[in-house]
């Protein structure tokens, strides 16, 4: 697999295919391959339903050469539609988040729909779209259907944590490639119901993380000085004003996670809030 490849979960349910048109159209901007990956698990409880194949006790090798031809047809259809982007269709086996996992490693982005067949209704986001978000060895996007959007900003939850400092070189490039502005956010909440960004404590306080984020974006600008930037700093709950925030963004980008996230804990509360419920695509971020 190509390091620089992203990598698609493809199972054929209407949010797979929303995640892999938002796939294709950043291929198409940063000339990177695509490959659509299918993960076959062939134990169920239940039984196997897979779309396109009929509904059957345990999947026998004709309904793998269905799902075969469905993930080669898929990718066909891409190329078909998206001259000069290259993909390519795969079917794994095993249990669908850890494959996906193991695989990331090889891949510089990977995309998911938010839920998949396997959702269950009333679950903004299934369970592997969460748990590959946390372990992934690569930036991951999760898209929710009919969500994505073309215009607006990229935006980008900033606390001066290292993982941050990864976010914020994600966004950035993401704006650039999209000449697209660049909206900094830094959300705190506040001390007390008393607090004012008037006092003279809360000045300095606002002072200083502005700095901190003009300090992280100084070498971006250089390198990006197209892009516009703004920086926000508003005294409120992260995870709120992010998903606020995303209403008109087309983008969002958070670290896996921030200064207040628990050793031991993969994804932050803010990146699994943001997955449940922004309203543009989600990036969480880490370093390889």
């Amino acid at each position: 697999m190509n390091p620089d490849e992203i990598l698609v979960g493809y199972d054929g349910s209407a949010d797979a295919g929303v995640a892999v048109d938002w796939a294709l159209a950043e291929a198409q901007r940063s000339g990177r391959p695509v490959r659509l990956a299918y993960v076959f698990e062939w134990m169920t409880v239940a039984g196997w339903v897979g779309p396109g194949v009929a509904p059957g006790v345990w999947p026998d090798d004709n309904a793998r050469r269905q799902v075969e031809e469905l993930v080669h047809q898929a990718a066909s259809d891409a190329t078909a539609a998206w001259p000069g982007v290259t993909v390519h269709g795969e079917v794994f086996d095993g249990p669908p988040a850890l494959v996906l996992e193991e695989r990331s490693a090889e891949a510089g982005l990977l995309v998911l729909g938010s839920r998949g067949h396997g959702g269950f209704t009333g679950l903004l986001a299934g369970s592997t779209a969460v748990s590959v978000a946390a372990h992934a060895h690569c930036p991951v996007v999760v898209v929710r259907e009919a969500q994505a959007k073309v215009t607006g900003p990229v935006v980008v939850g900033y606390d001066g944590s290292e993982q941050a400092g990864t976010a914020l070189g994600f966004a950035v490039e993401r704006a650039a490639q999209r000449a697209a502005p660049l909206r900094v956010l830094r959300a705190f909440e506040p001390p007390d119901d008393r607090w004012r960004p008037s006092d003279p404590d809360a000045e300095a306080r606002l002072a200083a993380d502005r700095a901190e984020i003009e300090q992280a974006l100084a070498g971006w600008r250089e390198t990006f000085p197209e892009v516009p930037v703004t920086v926000e700093i508003a005294p409120a709950r992260p995870a709120a004003a992010l998903v606020e925030a995303s209403r008109e963004a087309q983008l969002v980008v958070v670290g896996s996670r921030g200064r207040g996230g628990l050793r031991g804990m993969l994804l932050g509360s803010v990146g699994q809030q943001l997955i449940q419920h922004a309203h543009c695509p989600v990036a969480v971020v880490r370093e390889r």
